[in-house]
Protein backbone atom coordinates (compact mmCIF):
# COMPACT_ATOMS: atom_id res chain seq x y z
CA UNK A 1 0.00 0.00 0.00
CA UNK A 2 1.26 3.45 -0.96
CA UNK A 3 0.46 6.00 1.72
CA UNK A 4 -0.22 8.60 -0.94
CA UNK A 5 -3.26 6.49 -1.82
CA UNK A 6 -4.19 5.34 1.70
CA UNK A 7 -6.93 6.62 3.96
CA UNK A 8 -4.87 7.77 6.93
CA UNK A 9 -5.82 10.40 9.48
CA UNK A 10 -3.38 10.60 12.38
CA UNK A 11 -3.97 13.21 15.09
CA UNK A 12 -1.31 15.41 16.66
CA UNK A 13 -3.28 16.17 19.83
CA UNK A 14 -4.72 13.83 22.43
CA UNK A 15 -8.53 13.65 22.05
CA UNK A 16 -10.26 15.11 25.08
CA UNK A 17 -12.36 11.99 25.69
CA UNK A 18 -9.38 9.60 25.77
CA UNK A 19 -8.09 8.64 29.23
CA UNK A 20 -5.95 5.53 28.84
CA UNK A 21 -3.14 4.66 26.39
CA UNK A 22 -5.08 2.27 24.17
CA UNK A 23 -7.92 4.75 23.69
CA UNK A 24 -5.48 7.62 23.06
CA UNK A 25 -3.30 5.83 20.52
CA UNK A 26 -6.07 4.03 18.65
CA UNK A 27 -7.77 7.39 18.13
CA UNK A 28 -4.56 9.29 17.39
CA UNK A 29 -3.46 6.66 14.87
CA UNK A 30 -6.82 6.96 13.12
CA UNK A 31 -7.42 3.21 13.53
CA UNK A 32 -10.76 3.71 15.22
CA UNK A 33 -13.33 6.47 14.89
CA UNK A 34 -15.97 7.33 17.47
CA UNK A 35 -19.54 7.21 16.17
CA UNK A 36 -21.37 7.88 19.47
CA UNK A 37 -20.50 7.13 23.08
CA UNK A 38 -19.37 3.51 23.32
CA UNK A 39 -19.66 2.83 19.59
CA UNK A 40 -16.63 2.87 17.28
CA UNK A 41 -15.90 2.26 13.64
CA UNK A 42 -12.66 0.73 12.38
CA UNK A 43 -10.67 2.50 9.71
CA UNK A 44 -8.39 0.64 7.24
CA UNK A 45 -5.34 0.20 9.47
CA UNK A 46 -7.40 -0.75 12.51
CA UNK A 47 -9.49 -3.16 10.48
CA UNK A 48 -6.36 -4.93 9.24
CA UNK A 49 -5.19 -5.56 12.82
CA UNK A 50 -8.67 -6.68 13.84
CA UNK A 51 -8.72 -9.18 10.97
CA UNK A 52 -5.34 -10.55 12.02
CA UNK A 53 -6.56 -11.16 15.57
CA UNK A 54 -9.63 -12.88 14.15
CA UNK A 55 -7.43 -14.99 11.86
CA UNK A 56 -5.32 -16.19 14.80
CA UNK A 57 -8.50 -17.15 16.66
CA UNK A 58 -9.91 -18.97 13.64
CA UNK A 59 -6.70 -20.90 13.02
CA UNK A 60 -6.50 -22.11 16.61
CA UNK A 61 -10.21 -22.88 16.93
CA UNK A 62 -10.32 -24.76 13.63
CA UNK A 63 -7.19 -26.72 14.53
CA UNK A 64 -8.91 -27.84 17.74
CA UNK A 65 -11.88 -29.21 15.79
CA UNK A 66 -14.33 -26.34 16.36
CA UNK A 67 -16.60 -25.34 13.48
CA UNK A 68 -17.46 -21.75 12.61
CA UNK A 69 -21.02 -20.60 12.01
CA UNK A 70 -22.63 -17.15 11.99
CA UNK A 71 -25.94 -16.36 13.65
CA UNK A 72 -27.94 -13.14 13.68
CA UNK A 73 -27.21 -10.53 16.31
CA UNK A 74 -30.98 -10.00 16.55
CA UNK A 75 -32.30 -12.64 18.93
CA UNK A 76 -35.98 -13.38 19.68
CA UNK A 77 -37.15 -12.76 23.24
CA UNK A 78 -38.75 -16.21 23.38
CA UNK A 79 -35.37 -17.93 23.61
CA UNK A 80 -34.26 -15.70 26.47
CA UNK A 81 -37.56 -16.22 28.24
CA UNK A 82 -37.07 -19.98 28.00
CA UNK A 83 -33.69 -19.74 29.70
CA UNK A 84 -34.98 -17.31 32.31
CA UNK A 85 -32.52 -14.57 31.37
CA UNK A 86 -34.91 -12.12 29.69
CA UNK A 87 -35.43 -10.38 33.03
CA UNK A 88 -32.41 -11.72 34.93
CA UNK A 89 -29.81 -10.25 32.56
CA UNK A 90 -30.77 -6.71 33.53
CA UNK A 91 -30.71 -3.29 31.85
CA UNK A 92 -27.57 -4.06 29.82
CA UNK A 93 -29.70 -6.29 27.60
CA UNK A 94 -30.52 -4.12 24.59
CA UNK A 95 -34.21 -4.79 24.03
CA UNK A 96 -35.96 -3.80 20.78
CA UNK A 97 -39.37 -4.33 19.17
CA UNK A 98 -40.26 -4.86 15.54
CA UNK A 99 -43.21 -3.19 13.78
CA UNK A 100 -45.48 -5.97 15.08
CA UNK A 101 -44.45 -5.25 18.69
CA UNK A 102 -42.58 -8.53 18.99
CA UNK A 103 -39.73 -8.43 21.48
CA UNK A 104 -36.13 -9.00 20.44
CA UNK A 105 -32.72 -8.19 21.85
CA UNK A 106 -29.40 -7.28 20.32
CA UNK A 107 -27.37 -10.24 21.49
CA UNK A 108 -24.73 -9.63 24.16
CA UNK A 109 -23.92 -13.35 24.03
CA UNK A 110 -25.43 -16.41 22.36
CA UNK A 111 -26.04 -19.32 24.76
CA UNK A 112 -29.76 -19.43 23.94
CA UNK A 113 -29.25 -19.28 20.17
CA UNK A 114 -26.63 -22.05 20.07
CA UNK A 115 -28.64 -24.24 22.45
CA UNK A 116 -31.66 -23.81 20.19
CA UNK A 117 -29.64 -24.84 17.14
CA UNK A 118 -28.30 -27.98 18.75
CA UNK A 119 -31.56 -29.09 20.38
CA UNK A 120 -33.23 -28.96 16.96
CA UNK A 121 -30.42 -30.51 14.92
CA UNK A 122 -28.54 -32.94 17.18
CA UNK A 123 -30.40 -35.87 18.71
CA UNK A 124 -27.91 -38.74 18.91
CA UNK A 125 -24.86 -39.47 21.02
CA UNK A 126 -23.06 -40.25 17.77
CA UNK A 127 -23.01 -36.53 16.92
CA UNK A 128 -21.35 -35.53 20.18
CA UNK A 129 -19.02 -33.99 21.17
CA UNK A 130 -19.55 -30.85 19.13
CA UNK A 131 -17.98 -27.39 19.31
CA UNK A 132 -19.51 -24.51 17.35
CA UNK A 133 -18.24 -20.93 17.34
CA UNK A 134 -18.75 -17.56 15.70
CA UNK A 135 -17.04 -14.19 15.48
CA UNK A 136 -19.77 -11.62 15.61
CA UNK A 137 -20.74 -8.13 16.74
CA UNK A 138 -22.31 -8.06 20.22
CA UNK A 139 -24.24 -5.39 22.09
CA UNK A 140 -24.49 -4.37 25.73
CA UNK A 141 -26.27 -1.19 26.74
CA UNK A 142 -23.55 -0.02 29.11
CA UNK A 143 -24.67 2.70 31.51
CA UNK A 144 -21.22 4.32 31.45
CA UNK A 145 -19.19 3.29 28.39
CA UNK A 146 -15.58 4.36 28.78
CA UNK A 147 -11.98 3.66 27.90
CA UNK A 148 -12.65 3.24 24.18
CA UNK A 149 -12.78 -0.40 23.14
CA UNK A 150 -12.43 -1.64 26.70
CA UNK A 151 -15.99 -0.92 27.84
CA UNK A 152 -18.12 -0.21 24.81
CA UNK A 153 -21.73 -0.73 23.84
CA UNK A 154 -20.92 -2.51 20.59
CA UNK A 155 -17.99 -4.91 20.34
CA UNK A 156 -16.73 -7.93 18.43
CA UNK A 157 -16.54 -11.23 20.25
CA UNK A 158 -15.70 -14.80 19.48
CA UNK A 159 -18.13 -17.04 21.32
CA UNK A 160 -17.91 -20.82 21.22
CA UNK A 161 -20.06 -23.53 22.78
CA UNK A 162 -19.18 -27.14 23.40
CA UNK A 163 -21.81 -29.87 23.62
CA UNK A 164 -20.90 -33.14 25.33
CA UNK A 165 -22.52 -36.32 26.54
CA UNK A 166 -21.36 -36.05 30.13
CA UNK A 167 -19.31 -34.09 32.65
CA UNK A 168 -16.13 -35.97 31.72
CA UNK A 169 -16.59 -34.86 28.12
CA UNK A 170 -17.10 -31.28 29.24
CA UNK A 171 -13.92 -31.44 31.31
CA UNK A 172 -11.99 -32.45 28.20
CA UNK A 173 -13.59 -29.74 26.03
CA UNK A 174 -12.79 -27.17 28.70
CA UNK A 175 -9.16 -28.34 28.86
CA UNK A 176 -8.80 -28.12 25.08
CA UNK A 177 -10.26 -24.61 24.98
CA UNK A 178 -7.98 -23.50 27.81
CA UNK A 179 -5.00 -24.59 25.70
CA UNK A 180 -6.46 -22.89 22.61
CA UNK A 181 -6.82 -19.62 24.49
CA UNK A 182 -3.26 -19.85 25.76
CA UNK A 183 -1.99 -20.22 22.19
CA UNK A 184 -4.22 -17.40 20.88
CA UNK A 185 -3.05 -14.85 23.44
CA UNK A 186 0.58 -15.92 23.13
CA UNK A 187 0.40 -15.41 19.37
CA UNK A 188 -1.16 -11.99 19.90
CA UNK A 189 1.90 -11.01 21.93
CA UNK A 190 0.06 -10.57 25.22
CA UNK A 191 1.34 -11.02 28.75
CA UNK A 192 -1.63 -12.65 30.44
CA UNK A 193 -2.71 -14.85 33.29
CA UNK A 194 -5.63 -17.32 33.59
CA UNK A 195 -7.44 -16.72 36.89
CA UNK A 196 -10.45 -18.20 38.66
CA UNK A 197 -13.48 -15.96 38.14
CA UNK A 198 -17.15 -15.45 38.93
CA UNK A 199 -19.61 -16.75 36.35
CA UNK A 200 -22.08 -13.88 36.79
CA UNK A 201 -25.13 -13.86 34.53
CA UNK A 202 -23.66 -16.65 32.37
CA UNK A 203 -24.23 -19.22 35.09
CA UNK A 204 -22.49 -22.52 35.41
CA UNK A 205 -19.95 -23.84 37.87
CA UNK A 206 -16.26 -23.47 36.99
CA UNK A 207 -14.94 -20.52 35.06
CA UNK A 208 -11.61 -18.85 34.34
CA UNK A 209 -10.82 -15.43 32.97
CA UNK A 210 -7.78 -14.74 30.81
CA UNK A 211 -6.50 -11.40 32.06
CA UNK A 212 -3.98 -9.28 30.13
CA UNK A 213 -1.89 -7.58 32.78
CA UNK A 214 -1.63 -3.79 32.49
CA UNK A 215 -1.76 -0.65 34.59
CA UNK A 216 -5.12 0.62 33.39
CA UNK A 217 -7.04 -2.64 33.42
CA UNK A 218 -10.55 -2.75 34.84
CA UNK A 219 -10.06 -6.07 36.61
CA UNK A 220 -8.30 -6.53 39.94
CA UNK A 221 -6.70 -9.92 40.38
CA UNK A 222 -5.05 -11.50 43.40
CA UNK A 223 -2.41 -14.17 43.14
CA UNK A 224 0.16 -16.04 45.15
CA UNK A 225 3.80 -16.47 44.16
CA UNK A 226 4.19 -19.45 46.46
CA UNK A 227 1.49 -21.58 44.83
CA UNK A 228 -0.71 -21.52 41.73
CA UNK A 229 -3.60 -19.61 43.31
CA UNK A 230 -4.84 -16.78 41.05
CA UNK A 231 -8.33 -15.31 40.91
CA UNK A 232 -10.24 -12.14 40.21
CA UNK A 233 -10.73 -10.09 43.35
CA UNK A 234 -14.46 -10.76 43.22
CA UNK A 235 -13.90 -14.53 43.16
CA UNK A 236 -10.93 -14.89 45.54
CA UNK A 237 -11.80 -16.51 48.85
CA UNK A 238 -11.20 -14.43 51.95
CA UNK A 239 -9.46 -16.15 54.85
CA UNK A 240 -11.02 -15.78 58.29
CA UNK A 241 -8.74 -14.92 61.18
CA UNK A 242 -8.37 -17.63 63.80
CA UNK A 243 -11.34 -18.00 66.12
CA UNK A 244 -10.92 -16.48 69.57
CA UNK A 245 -12.17 -17.95 72.86
CA UNK A 246 -12.47 -14.76 74.90
CA UNK A 247 -15.12 -14.68 77.60
CA UNK A 248 -18.26 -12.92 76.39
CA UNK A 249 -18.69 -9.66 78.28
CA UNK A 250 -22.06 -8.06 79.01
CA UNK A 251 -23.41 -6.01 76.14
CA UNK A 252 -23.59 -2.29 76.87
CA UNK A 253 -24.72 0.86 75.11
CA UNK A 254 -22.33 3.78 74.75
CA UNK A 255 -22.82 7.30 73.43
CA UNK A 256 -20.91 8.08 70.21
CA UNK A 257 -22.15 11.52 69.13
CA UNK A 258 -21.29 12.35 65.52
CA UNK A 259 -19.22 9.18 65.08
CA UNK A 260 -20.75 7.36 62.09
CA UNK A 261 -17.87 5.87 60.12
CA UNK A 262 -15.69 3.01 61.31
CA UNK A 263 -12.70 5.36 61.51
CA UNK A 264 -14.66 7.86 63.61
CA UNK A 265 -16.08 5.22 65.96
CA UNK A 266 -12.73 3.49 66.44
CA UNK A 267 -11.02 6.80 67.20
CA UNK A 268 -13.76 7.98 69.56
CA UNK A 269 -13.85 4.73 71.56
CA UNK A 270 -10.11 4.10 71.22
CA UNK A 271 -10.69 0.68 69.65
CA UNK A 272 -8.78 -1.05 66.86
CA UNK A 273 -10.93 -1.22 63.74
CA UNK A 274 -10.79 -5.02 63.77
CA UNK A 275 -12.85 -4.89 66.98
CA UNK A 276 -15.76 -3.22 65.17
CA UNK A 277 -18.55 -4.43 62.89
CA UNK A 278 -19.25 -2.59 59.66
CA UNK A 279 -22.81 -2.45 58.30
CA UNK A 280 -23.66 -1.99 54.63
CA UNK A 281 -27.30 -1.49 53.70
CA UNK A 282 -28.92 -2.50 50.43
CA UNK A 283 -32.25 -2.50 48.66
CA UNK A 284 -33.28 -5.52 46.59
CA UNK A 285 -35.39 -4.62 43.56
CA UNK A 286 -37.98 -6.72 41.74
CA UNK A 287 -38.46 -7.03 37.98
CA UNK A 288 -40.66 -3.93 37.94
CA UNK A 289 -37.88 -1.85 39.46
CA UNK A 290 -39.56 -1.52 42.85
CA UNK A 291 -37.92 -2.22 46.20
CA UNK A 292 -38.94 -5.75 47.16
CA UNK A 293 -36.97 -6.09 50.39
CA UNK A 294 -33.90 -4.86 52.23
CA UNK A 295 -30.62 -6.54 53.09
CA UNK A 296 -27.88 -5.70 55.57
CA UNK A 297 -24.38 -7.09 55.23
CA UNK A 298 -22.04 -7.18 58.23
CA UNK A 299 -18.27 -7.56 58.07
CA UNK A 300 -15.36 -6.80 60.35
CA UNK A 301 -14.69 -3.05 60.47
CA UNK A 302 -11.30 -3.17 58.76
CA UNK A 303 -12.57 -5.32 55.88
CA UNK A 304 -14.05 -4.33 52.52
CA UNK A 305 -17.26 -5.91 51.27
CA UNK A 306 -17.11 -8.03 48.13
CA UNK A 307 -20.42 -7.09 46.51
CA UNK A 308 -20.30 -10.01 44.08
CA UNK A 309 -20.13 -12.48 46.98
CA UNK A 310 -23.15 -10.77 48.56
CA UNK A 311 -25.12 -10.99 45.30
CA UNK A 312 -24.29 -14.69 44.99
CA UNK A 313 -25.24 -15.31 48.62
CA UNK A 314 -28.62 -13.64 48.11
CA UNK A 315 -29.16 -15.58 44.87
CA UNK A 316 -30.15 -12.53 42.84
CA UNK A 317 -29.00 -10.81 39.65
CA UNK A 318 -26.45 -8.02 39.91
CA UNK A 319 -28.81 -5.29 38.72
CA UNK A 320 -31.30 -6.12 41.48
CA UNK A 321 -29.02 -4.91 44.29
CA UNK A 322 -28.34 -1.24 45.03
CA UNK A 323 -27.29 0.71 48.09
CA UNK A 324 -30.40 1.57 50.07
CA UNK A 325 -31.98 4.92 50.76
CA UNK A 326 -31.12 4.72 54.45
CA UNK A 327 -33.99 6.95 55.59
CA UNK A 328 -36.58 4.80 53.78
CA UNK A 329 -34.92 1.58 54.94
CA UNK A 330 -34.95 2.82 58.52
CA UNK A 331 -38.75 3.15 58.59
CA UNK A 332 -39.04 -0.54 57.64
CA UNK A 333 -36.14 -2.22 59.42
CA UNK A 334 -35.14 0.03 62.32
CA UNK A 335 -31.75 0.82 60.79
CA UNK A 336 -30.24 4.24 61.47
CA UNK A 337 -27.80 5.85 59.05
CA UNK A 338 -24.31 5.61 60.51
CA UNK A 339 -25.48 3.73 63.60
CA UNK A 340 -26.83 0.45 62.19
CA UNK A 341 -25.83 -2.83 63.80
CA UNK A 342 -27.15 -6.38 63.72
CA UNK A 343 -28.84 -6.20 67.13
CA UNK A 344 -32.49 -5.23 66.93
CA UNK A 345 -32.65 -5.06 63.14
CA UNK A 346 -35.92 -6.49 61.77
CA UNK A 347 -37.77 -7.12 58.50
CA UNK A 348 -34.45 -7.33 56.72
CA UNK A 349 -32.26 -10.05 55.23
CA UNK A 350 -29.17 -10.24 57.42
CA UNK A 351 -25.99 -11.57 55.81
CA UNK A 352 -23.00 -12.04 58.10
CA UNK A 353 -19.40 -12.55 57.06
CA UNK A 354 -18.08 -15.96 58.07
CA UNK A 355 -15.38 -14.34 60.21
CA UNK A 356 -17.71 -12.66 62.71
CA UNK A 357 -19.10 -15.74 64.52
CA UNK A 358 -15.57 -16.60 65.62
CA UNK A 359 -14.88 -13.22 67.23
CA UNK A 360 -16.02 -11.96 70.60
CA UNK A 361 -16.88 -8.62 72.16
CA UNK A 362 -17.10 -6.42 69.10
CA UNK A 363 -18.50 -2.91 68.71
CA UNK A 364 -21.52 -2.34 66.45
CA UNK A 365 -24.14 0.29 65.81
CA UNK A 366 -27.05 0.34 68.25
CA UNK A 367 -29.71 1.19 65.64
CA UNK A 368 -30.13 4.38 67.66
CA UNK A 369 -28.96 7.86 66.69
CA UNK A 370 -25.68 8.70 68.41
CA UNK A 371 -25.12 5.30 70.04
CA UNK A 372 -23.13 2.11 69.58
CA UNK A 373 -23.06 -1.21 71.40
CA UNK A 374 -20.00 -2.71 73.05
CA UNK A 375 -19.36 -6.44 73.52
CA UNK A 376 -21.63 -7.65 70.71
CA UNK A 377 -21.36 -11.41 70.18
CA UNK A 378 -22.73 -13.65 67.46
CA UNK A 379 -25.20 -16.28 68.67
CA UNK A 380 -25.96 -14.53 71.93
CA UNK A 381 -26.90 -11.08 70.63
CA UNK A 382 -27.64 -11.60 66.95
CA UNK A 383 -27.70 -14.19 64.16
CA UNK A 384 -27.61 -14.06 60.40
CA UNK A 385 -29.99 -15.52 57.86
CA UNK A 386 -26.88 -16.25 55.78
CA UNK A 387 -23.35 -16.69 57.09
CA UNK A 388 -20.76 -16.76 54.31
CA UNK A 389 -17.51 -15.25 53.10
CA UNK A 390 -18.19 -11.62 52.16
CA UNK A 391 -14.64 -10.30 52.31
CA UNK A 392 -12.77 -8.68 49.46
CA UNK A 393 -9.33 -10.28 49.27
CA UNK A 394 -6.42 -7.91 48.84
CA UNK A 395 -2.66 -7.51 48.92
CA UNK A 396 -1.09 -8.93 52.06
CA UNK A 397 -4.06 -11.12 52.96
CA UNK A 398 -3.22 -14.79 53.47
CA UNK A 399 -3.53 -17.04 50.43
CA UNK A 400 -6.55 -19.35 50.84
CA UNK A 401 -4.47 -22.24 49.48
CA UNK A 402 -1.07 -21.95 51.16
CA UNK A 403 -1.39 -19.07 53.61
CA UNK A 404 1.42 -16.93 52.18
CA UNK A 405 0.73 -13.19 51.53
CA UNK A 406 -1.27 -12.43 48.40
CA UNK A 407 -0.20 -9.99 45.70
CA UNK A 408 -2.46 -7.91 43.49
CA UNK A 409 -2.35 -6.73 39.90
CA UNK A 410 -4.64 -5.05 37.41
CA UNK A 411 -5.59 -6.30 34.01
CA UNK A 412 -8.07 -6.46 31.15
CA UNK A 413 -10.32 -9.48 30.75
CA UNK A 414 -9.72 -10.64 27.16
CA UNK A 415 -11.31 -14.08 27.40
CA UNK A 416 -13.34 -16.30 29.67
CA UNK A 417 -14.23 -19.99 29.66
CA UNK A 418 -17.18 -21.53 31.51
CA UNK A 419 -18.44 -24.96 32.45
CA UNK A 420 -22.15 -24.34 31.95
CA UNK A 421 -23.17 -27.91 32.66
CA UNK A 422 -26.89 -28.40 32.02
CA UNK A 423 -28.05 -24.86 32.91
CA UNK A 424 -29.28 -24.10 29.39
CA UNK A 425 -29.95 -27.60 28.11
CA UNK A 426 -32.28 -28.23 31.06
CA UNK A 427 -34.21 -24.97 30.84
CA UNK A 428 -34.47 -25.17 27.03
CA UNK A 429 -34.90 -28.92 26.60
CA UNK A 430 -31.69 -29.84 24.79
CA UNK A 431 -31.44 -33.65 24.91
CA UNK A 432 -29.69 -36.40 23.02
CA UNK A 433 -30.46 -40.11 22.86
CA UNK A 434 -27.81 -42.42 24.29
CA UNK A 435 -26.89 -45.94 23.17
CA UNK A 436 -30.07 -47.27 24.79
CA UNK A 437 -32.24 -44.67 23.06
CA UNK A 438 -32.85 -42.95 26.37
CA UNK A 439 -32.90 -39.16 26.53
CA UNK A 440 -30.04 -37.44 28.33
CA UNK A 441 -29.33 -33.75 28.89
CA UNK A 442 -26.52 -32.30 26.77
CA UNK A 443 -23.67 -30.95 28.89
CA UNK A 444 -22.41 -27.55 27.74
CA UNK A 445 -19.38 -25.29 27.94
CA UNK A 446 -19.00 -21.69 26.82
CA UNK A 447 -15.85 -19.92 25.64
CA UNK A 448 -15.56 -16.22 24.78
CA UNK A 449 -12.82 -13.94 23.49
CA UNK A 450 -13.30 -10.19 23.28
CA UNK A 451 -11.72 -9.49 19.91
CA UNK A 452 -11.88 -5.71 20.17
CA UNK A 453 -10.85 -5.82 23.85
CA UNK A 454 -7.86 -7.95 22.83
CA UNK A 455 -6.88 -5.24 20.36
CA UNK A 456 -7.06 -2.62 23.12
CA UNK A 457 -5.11 -4.86 25.52
CA UNK A 458 -2.30 -5.30 22.99
CA UNK A 459 -1.94 -1.52 22.73
CA UNK A 460 -2.04 -1.13 26.53
CA UNK A 461 0.94 -3.47 26.79
CA UNK A 462 2.76 -2.26 23.67
CA UNK A 463 3.18 1.50 23.37
CA UNK A 464 5.53 4.34 24.27
CA UNK A 465 5.30 8.13 24.26
CA UNK A 466 5.44 8.14 20.44
CA UNK A 467 2.66 5.69 19.66
CA UNK A 468 1.76 2.03 19.29
CA UNK A 469 4.34 -0.77 19.08
CA UNK A 470 2.45 -3.60 17.40
CA UNK A 471 3.68 -7.19 17.76
CA UNK A 472 4.52 -8.47 14.29
CA UNK A 473 1.67 -11.02 14.33
CA UNK A 474 -1.07 -8.38 14.52
CA UNK A 475 0.59 -5.29 13.01
CA UNK A 476 -1.45 -3.74 10.17
CA UNK A 477 1.73 -3.92 8.05
CA UNK A 478 5.15 -5.41 8.76
CA UNK A 479 7.42 -2.82 7.15
CA UNK A 480 7.13 0.85 6.25
CA UNK A 481 9.55 2.31 3.69
CA UNK A 482 9.88 6.05 4.21
CA UNK A 483 11.07 8.15 1.29
CA UNK A 484 12.64 11.32 2.64
CA UNK A 485 12.36 13.04 -0.77
CA UNK A 486 9.90 11.23 -3.04
CA UNK A 487 10.77 13.52 -5.96
CA UNK A 488 14.44 12.42 -5.80
CA UNK A 489 14.73 9.74 -8.52
CA UNK A 490 17.52 7.80 -6.80
CA UNK A 491 15.61 7.62 -3.53
CA UNK A 492 12.38 6.74 -5.26
CA UNK A 493 13.92 3.98 -7.39
CA UNK A 494 15.59 2.38 -4.38
CA UNK A 495 12.41 2.62 -2.32
CA UNK A 496 10.33 1.15 -5.13
CA UNK A 497 12.74 -1.78 -5.52
CA UNK A 498 12.61 -2.57 -1.78
CA UNK A 499 8.83 -2.22 -1.79
CA UNK A 500 8.38 -4.59 -4.73
CA UNK A 501 10.90 -7.10 -3.36
CA UNK A 502 9.24 -7.25 0.07
CA UNK A 503 5.79 -7.76 -1.42
CA UNK A 504 7.15 -10.48 -3.71
CA UNK A 505 8.43 -12.28 -0.58
CA UNK A 506 5.01 -12.08 1.07
CA UNK A 507 5.95 -9.26 3.44
CA UNK A 508 3.21 -6.69 4.06
CA UNK A 509 4.84 -3.38 3.16
CA UNK A 510 3.89 0.29 3.11
CA UNK A 511 5.60 2.88 0.93
CA UNK A 512 5.39 6.38 2.37
CA UNK A 513 5.62 8.33 -0.85
CA UNK A 514 3.61 11.31 0.41
CA UNK A 515 4.67 14.88 -0.22
CA UNK A 516 5.16 15.55 3.49
CA UNK A 517 8.01 16.71 5.72
CA UNK A 518 10.25 13.85 6.95
CA UNK A 519 9.28 14.61 10.57
CA UNK A 520 5.60 14.10 9.76
CA UNK A 521 6.38 10.76 8.11
CA UNK A 522 8.52 9.54 11.01
CA UNK A 523 5.87 10.57 13.53
CA UNK A 524 3.15 8.77 11.57
CA UNK A 525 5.24 5.60 11.34
CA UNK A 526 5.71 5.65 15.12
CA UNK A 527 2.05 6.40 15.89
CA UNK A 528 0.90 3.60 13.56
CA UNK A 529 3.31 1.23 15.28
CA UNK A 530 4.70 -0.47 12.17
CA UNK A 531 7.35 -2.93 13.47
CA UNK A 532 10.09 -2.13 10.93
CA UNK A 533 10.94 1.22 9.33
CA UNK A 534 13.36 1.49 6.41
CA UNK A 535 14.30 5.07 5.62
CA UNK A 536 15.54 5.91 2.16
CA UNK A 537 17.34 9.26 2.32
CA UNK A 538 20.41 11.17 1.25
CA UNK A 539 22.71 8.09 1.25
CA UNK A 540 20.55 6.27 -1.29
CA UNK A 541 23.10 7.11 -3.97
CA UNK A 542 25.62 5.09 -1.95
CA UNK A 543 23.14 2.17 -1.60
CA UNK A 544 22.67 2.92 2.12
CA UNK A 545 19.34 3.00 3.96
CA UNK A 546 18.44 3.28 7.65
CA UNK A 547 16.89 0.23 9.27
CA UNK A 548 15.02 0.56 12.59
CA UNK A 549 12.84 -1.69 14.70
CA UNK A 550 9.94 0.19 16.27
CA UNK A 551 10.64 -1.12 19.78
CA UNK A 552 14.36 -0.23 19.67
CA UNK A 553 16.28 3.04 19.57
CA UNK A 554 19.12 1.57 17.51
CA UNK A 555 19.32 2.65 13.86
CA UNK A 556 21.37 0.52 11.44
CA UNK A 557 22.89 1.72 8.18
CA UNK A 558 22.54 -1.12 5.68
CA UNK A 559 22.77 -1.76 2.00
CA UNK A 560 19.62 -2.49 0.01
CA UNK A 561 20.39 -6.21 0.05
CA UNK A 562 21.20 -6.21 3.77
CA UNK A 563 18.01 -4.29 4.61
CA UNK A 564 15.99 -6.78 2.61
CA UNK A 565 17.70 -9.69 4.35
CA UNK A 566 17.14 -8.18 7.81
CA UNK A 567 13.46 -7.50 7.11
CA UNK A 568 12.80 -11.03 5.88
CA UNK A 569 14.61 -12.54 8.86
CA UNK A 570 12.90 -10.30 11.43
CA UNK A 571 9.40 -10.78 10.07
CA UNK A 572 9.69 -14.54 9.64
CA UNK A 573 11.31 -15.06 13.04
CA UNK A 574 8.56 -13.05 14.73
CA UNK A 575 5.79 -14.89 12.89
CA UNK A 576 7.31 -18.27 13.79
CA UNK A 577 7.63 -17.24 17.42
Amino acid sequence: MRLSQAHINTLREVPGEAEIPSHIWLLRSGMIRKMVSGVYGFMPFGRRTLRKIEAIIREEMDAAGAQEILTSAIQPAELWQESGRWSAYGPELWRVKDRHSRDFCLGPTAEEVFTDIVRNEVNSYRRLPLNLYQIQTKYRDEARPRYGLMRSREFIMKDAYSFDRDVEGLDESYRVMREVYTRVFNRCGLTFRPVEADSGAMGGKDTQEFVALCEYGENDIVYCESCEMAATAERAAGVDVARTDDEMLPISEVSTPGAKTIDEVAAYLKLPKEKTIKALLFAIYDEAGEVAEYAAAFIRGDRELNKTKLINALGIAEHMLEFADEAKMGTVTGSVAGYTGPVGLHDCRVVVDSELPGLQNLCAGACKEGYHLLNVNYGRDYEGEIVTDLKLAGAGDPCPVCGKPLLTARGIEVGQIFKLGTKYSESMGAYYKDENQEEQLIVMGCYGIGVTRTMAAIVEQNHDDKGIIWPMSVAPYHVIITLVKPDDKVQRDLGERLYASLIAEGIEALLDDRDERPGVKFNDADILGIPIRITVGKKAADDIVEYKRREKSEVLELSEREAMSHALADVRAAMRG
